[in-house]
């Protein structure tokens, strides 16, 4: 097994390969004067199981690019498999035709994956699960939720706590959580006028004097984070905490997170945390490479990576 990493997380990959005890393998990604994207794997890797750690974050197509000619590269070594490890998968919320004449990149994406020669993907919390249909090679969908539980029940008083879905297609992830923590589901009503922009109209369950905990797999603007706070707390909510998966924060989200009502916000570090999210007093970041890490040890030992979740 040999554990090779793109540009876009490396600090991500480091805690990887420190939890497997391995290097990281040896690799050079670098640009041309034009951007042009040119890799040079800088070790033997003939018949070996080699994983490349890569998330699609911003800039989303340049470390795309990185992932698919680092796969090429190690295709065209006469590497025996190559394992795409995805920590967040770039264009998954383009899952469907939203409207006429409209793209299903996700399923581009897993095609431009495929093609490179991937020979199995690993990915954390997809934004709808049926996209693993979308690859036709063998796609492990990791969980997050094991990890966020461990979290809450370290920082807080379960028997106060209210798990809450942000908008009705979250339900299920939230419900997940709240099974693991044995707390109630509460669920934010929202309408969404245009892409960016979200409005909060009803809160559905009795939040009164509780610490709400609301659970998304994606912050990327924050807005839908931030109206469902104040919302919470006008029904009463003592606090409102909120846990996602990938934090995407484009834009001013950083800014807008930051002088909101929100007690805090902990994302994982699936996409490398910015300067400003680091500095940020109310976000905090949670490891996920010891998940990674153990999942990725157990496909090269070829054995179970769903018994993780049991």
């Amino acid at each position: 097994m040999k554990v090779f990493a793109g540009n876009s997380n490396r600090h991500l990959a480091d805690a990887i390969c420190s939890y497997l005890n391995v290097p990281v393998g040896k690799a050079s990604v670098r640009r041309f004067a034009d951007q042009e994207i040119f890799v040079e794997i800088q070790e033997n890797v003939r018949g070996e199981d080699i994983f490349v750690i890569q998330s699609t974050s911003f800039p989303t197509n340049d470390h795309l690019m990185e992932l698919l000619i680092m796969t090429d590269a190690f295709r065209r070594a006469s590497a025996r498999r190559i394992t795409a490890v995805l920590p967040y998968f770039g264009y998954a919320r383009q899952d469907r035709k939203a409207g006429p004449r409209t793209p299903i990149s996700a399923k581009l994406v897993a095609n431009l994956i495929t093609e490179a020669g991937a020979n199995r993907v690993m990915t954390l919390d997809l934004h709808a699960d049926q996209i693993q249909g979308f690859f036709d090679i063998p796609t492990d969908n990791l969980y997050a939720v094991p990890i966020l539980a461990r979290d809450v029940k370290e920082n807080y008083e379960l028997e106060n706590v209210m798990v809450v879905s942000p908008d009705v297609g979250g339900v299920v992830r939230a419900r997940s959580l709240a099974k693991r923590l044995g707390c109630q589901l509460a669920i934010v009503d929202k309408r969404r006028e245009r892409a960016g922009e979200s409005e909060v109209m009803n809160v559905i369950g009795d939040v009164t004097g509780k610490d709400c905990l609301l659970i998304d797999d994606i912050v990327d603007s924050g807005g839908t984070l931030c109206n469902a706070a104040e919302a919470l707390l006008k029904n009463g909510a003592t606090s409102v905490t909120a846990y996602i998966t990938h934090g995407v924060l484009s834009g001013g989200a950083v800014t807008r997170i930051s002088s909101s009502k929100l007690k805090e916000l902990v994302i994982t570090d699936s996409i490398q945390p910015t300067t400003a999210v680091q500095s940020a007093h109310n976000i905090r970041v949670i490891s996920t490479a010891n998940l990674l890490g153990e999942a990725i040890n157990r496909t090269a030992m070829e054995s179970s990576v769903s018994s993780l979740f049991d």
